[in-house]
């Protein structure tokens, strides 16, 4: 069998289940078999599969059938340039997320605080992107922290990053002068609505804090006035419907400069603010 039969093949029947986007999906299925990038694989359709590759390509198309999701059969996830390693302890990395990273940015940091981090993948790449910035990157999930932990070894930048278990700020000290947040934010009556690639394979954890989905924010701009330096910025991912309502909050706890940025689909996606000199 050729790669361009299996790959022929394996989109019939992601297509047949449902899957969204059925070709990409089996190419980037394919070439991860193959240990080749997606882009080379069309110079390669006329190679033949071996059988042990054949076998393996089988069987994660067959675990796509059921949803779950690529990042987690082929172990990672591209964000911002970059490769991180995916499990079903931390949420896939987002590309809308990528409009936080550009808009942290456009100011330098030297010192930065990721409350939720997940895979680490915000506070990890504004370190690769900066060389002498440090930072701290909490997380409740100790399981969450270990997935960042290993990212952070693989993105060479361990030594700048201190990891902890903390439930928000509970366990941060110190001020940063860039705090930085993609915290749970979808309500609980939206949960069934999510594709079962996210309601199924993601923890529930970080996708919803319950009945309320920007009660996290409140959370997050008391942290901030606590643990922000005089005109330390922060960064907030929120849903699409939620600039308004996040805005409010922030404004209501003093801090300052509040804006609503769009990501490039044109959705609200961030909110920012500062904390203005005492």
């Amino acid at each position: 069998m050729t790669l361009q039969e299996a790959l022929t093949g394996a989109i019939a029947r992601l297509r047949a289940a449902g899957v969204p986007d059925p070709a990409v999906d089996a190419r980037r299925i394919l070439a991860h078999v193959v240990g080749v990038d997606a882009g080379r694989l069309i110079l390669m359709m006329h190679d033949p599969l071996e059988h042990e590759r054949a076998a393996e390509f089988d069987a994660l198309i067959e675990r796509r059938e059921t949803r779950e999701p690529v990042s987690h059969l082929i172990g990672g996830r591209d964000f911002y340039g970059r490769r991180f390693l995916v499990t079903r302890d931390v949420l896939d990395p987002r590309p809308e997320t990528e409009t936080l990273i550009s808009l942290a940015l456009e100011q330098p940091f030297e010192r930065l605080l990721d409350l939720g981090t997940g895979t680490g993948c915000i506070a990890l790449t504004l370190l690769a992107e900066r060389a002498e910035a440090q930072a701290m990157a909490v997380d409740v999930s100790e399981t969450a922290l270990a997935v960042a932990q290993a990212n952070a070894a693989i993105l060479d930048v361990a030594d700048r990053v201190e990891f902890r278990t903390s439930d928000w700020c509970s366990a941060v000290e110190g001020t940063f002068d860039l705090i930085v947040s993609n915290p749970p934010y979808i309500d609980a009556g939206e949960m069934p609505d999510l594709s079962p690639e996210v309601r199924l394979h993601e923890p529930e954890l970080a996708l919803t804090p319950g009945a309320d989905g920007t009660a996290p924010y409140r959370i997050i701009a008391a942290g901030a006035l606590e643990h922000l330096a005089p005109n330390g910025r922060l960064f907030v991912e929120i849903g699409y419907r939620q600039g308004r309502a996040v805005s409010a909050i922030f404004e209501g706890a003093g801090l300052s400069k509040v804006t609503v940025h769009q990501d490039l689909n044109g959705h609200d996606r961030v909110v920012s603010a500062i904390k203005g000199r005492v």
